[in-house]
């Protein structure tokens, strides 16, 4: 018998922000795939082959190589006694599994969520998280990251960013020239090469700009989530402040080191000097996180 959803407090205006942008994503990868398969009928097996065993392999093992690349180390509850502890209340209140709990030793404050399922599931914590914030605080940032492990988010971001990673290695293979050789005549096969970079050139930035408007759905909907289920806004808002704060202070060359990881991450690894590219990050500004959890507190203190 499944077993019951957890006590997570739905969204269903982000929920259905987020199914439309996971629509339009679905709706490009298929044009995609057509347009492949159309430009190149002879090699259709090689094609499904190829996007079957991409998909397969990000959808299986993207999580497991982010959290290596982290640094994230496994700790038991007597290594870690006040996270397990955290973790152990939130579990309770959301009426989740327990998920693995694990430390990376880094000074950039921030945590994360792995895994396809609650069974796959790991939240990490970094060492400079754990040393600037107070245990509510730290509450409420580990309840955001449990929403994403109970909303299977990390899974909706494996596949939505499937396609640009599709798209980006379609890209490369054409401009090797791959694709030369797959029509008979030189004159088609001059025409595919330069309309496939093209393509999915188009279909990469299409594809990037949605994934990261959908990223920033699921991180308003975690706060939303997050502070609901634990009656405290204030204390996740204190933690947002208290980390983006923070994040200046940190050595840039620490920050670049963290930021291919920024779609995992509670904050983004930004310094003040790149806020430029929060145009196109994969998370909302800070205004926008505390201003949704400055109208929650409100209505709870109704």
């Amino acid at each position: 018998m499944p077993r019951a959803r957890s006590r997570y407090a739905p969204d269903r205006g982000l929920t259905g922000r987020m199914v439309t942008t996971m629509f339009l994503i679905g709706l490009l990868y298929v044009v995609f795939v057509g347009v492949l398969l159309a430009a190149l009928w002879g090699s259709w097996p090689i094609i499904l082959i190829i996007t079957g065993g991409l998909f397969i392999t990000q959808f299986w093992f993207s999580d497991r190589i982010a959290a290596y690349g982290m640094g994230a180390r496994e700790v038991t509850p007597e290594q870690a006694p006040e996270l397990h502890g955290t973790i152990d209340r939130i579990c309770a209140l959301a009426d989740m599994p327990k998920p693995k709990v694990a430390i990376a030793e880094s000074d950039v404050p921030n945590a994360f969520a792995t895994g396809r399922s609650e069974k796959t599931a790991l939240v990490c914590a970094t060492t400079g998280l754990l040393r600037r914030l107070e245990p509510e605080e730290l509450e409420g940032v580990l309840a955001h990251e449990m929403s994403h492990v109970a909303h299977r988010d990390v899974a909706v971001m494996t596949i939505a960013s499937f396609l640009g990673v599709l798209a980006g290695i379609v890209t490369r293979i054409a401009l090797w020239g791959g694709f030369a050789r797959s029509r008979p005549g030189n004159d088609p096969a001059g025409i595919l090469l330069l309309l496939i970079p093209l393509i999915s050139a188009v279909v990469y930035a299409i594809s990037f700009l949605l994934t990261r408007l959908l990223s920033r759905y699921r991180e308003l909907s975690a706060d939303r989530a997050a502070a609901l289920l634990t009656g405290r806004p204030s204390a996740l808002a204190s933690a947002l402040t208290k980390v983006s704060g923070q994040m200046a202070r940190i050595p840039t060359e620490d920050l670049r080191k963290a930021e291919p990881y920024n779609a995992f991450y509670f904050m983004p690894a930004f310094s003040a000097k790149e806020s430029l590219g929060r145009l196109f990050s994969s998370h909302p500004t800070l205004e926008q996180r505390l201003d949704q959890l400055s109208r929650i507190s409100a209505d709870l203190s109704r």
